[in-house]
């Protein structure tokens, strides 16, 4: 694939909406750019795409007991309706980990029966202390309670069009597409969308290179991970496999030593506890062999679908691979290079550790 098609797909990744637990628009090209590789691709009970790569090197069901589970997830930071107003004003709180800061003043799209628009709001920054809301909002302190989305609709039409408590409240497409910013692409939602690519670039390699593969690799899209790892734990239960392998974005910190770059970021532990020590030092030295020097990084302020699985006892193994990203949850930016050594990483270890 070459960079013009990397950066196409990672647009259209980008401009699709894809709240926790209402992914369907990002589920579709999953599932479309799997077929184009993957022996066998399905959608499973929860909502996660799977494609199965089978082994050509191994006996079927020996192949099959020692998978390795990709797992990247759909889902973006989003927002939920709490509430409407009198006034036909949302009431709004996180869908994942989200603060306003995140999105700031902005467009957005609300996710009821049909997409309507409307602006999230922070009120004036001209009141003074007698408006709470301005005084916070002055000093970067603001929090969900103190927002709200413009609609310009009265509160009965906004439940006509099938808006709710529980209604999806995204970023609009206004402002979703991609920002080239030197050697760099910048944009909201590369989390999680720089590791889809990266992932479905990996499936395509390990398919073509099938033959010497001794394990079967499943390439699994999942949901809700932002909130709950939902989808992860489902499929980890579920599917065939002895690891799992989150692939994530990896924040760009002093106190984890980790710069942006090509190189990727193997995590060795995080919120949830210690990653599998063979599992992370595999996917090291598969870094190493594509002439890489990976960013090993501890990371107590981090959570990936792979800690979830493995802190619940749902995987006998687990790691994590991570694209180095600037401003994660934020307008965050990688590399393309990035988004390549990664996946130029997962195969190698599909293909080689795993043997």
């Amino acid at each position: 694939m070459t960079s013009a098609e990397d950066f196409a797909l990672l647009e259209e990744l980008l401009l699709a909406r894809g709240p926790g637990g209402q992914e369907e628009e990002v589920r579709a090209i999953c599932r479309r750019e799997l077929e184009r590789c993957c022996d066998t691709v399905w959608t499973d009970e929860a909502d996660n795409v799977v494609g199965l790569v089978r082994a050509g090197a191994a006996a079927p069901a020996e192949a099959e007991r020692r998978a390795v589970r990709v797992m990247a997830h759909q889902d973006e930071i989003a927002m939920v309706v709490k509430r409407i107003e009198p006034d036909g004003s949302l009431r709004v709180v996180a869908l994942g980990g989200a603060f306003p800061v995140n999105f700031g003043m902005c467009p957005v799209d609300i996710m009821g029966g049909e997409i309507l628009p409307g602006v999230l709001s922070f009120g004036t920054m001209h009141g003074t202390g007698e408006t709470p809301q301005s005084a916070d909002l002055l000093r970067g302190d603001l929090k969900w309670h103190e927002v709200h989305v413009i609609t310009r609709r009265a509160k009965d039409e906004l439940l006509a069009l099938g808006v709710r408590a529980g209604t999806r409240v995204v970023l609009s497409r206004h402002w979703r597409r991609p920002f080239r910013v030197g050697d760099g692409i910048a944009a909201h939602f590369l989390d999680d969308r720089a590791p889809i690519l990266a992932t479905l670039k990996a499936a395509a390699l390990v398919a073509a290179r099938r033959g010497e593969l001794t394990r079967d690799a499943l390439f699994v899209f999942t949901t809700k991970e932002e909130e709950t790892n939902a989808g992860a734990q489902y499929a980890a239960r579920t599917l065939p496999g002895e690891v799992c392998i989150a692939v994530e974005v990896g924040p760009i910190a002093a106190e984890y030593d980790t710069v942006l770059s090509a190189d990727p970021i193997v995590l060795m532990g995080d919120e949830k506890g210690y990653y599998s020590k063979s599992v992370s030092d595999g996917l090291l030295r598969a870094a190493e062999r594509c002439g890489l020097a990976p960013q090993p990084a501890l990371m107590p302020g981090f959570v990936s679908d792979a800690s979830a699985v493995l802190g619940s006892g749902s995987s006998a193994r687990a790691g994590c691979i991570a694209i180095p990203t600037e401003n994660t949850h934020g307008y965050e930016l990688v590399l393309p290079d990035g988004i390549e050594a990664c996946a130029r990483t997962l195969a190698e270890y599909l293909l080689g550790e795993a043997a």
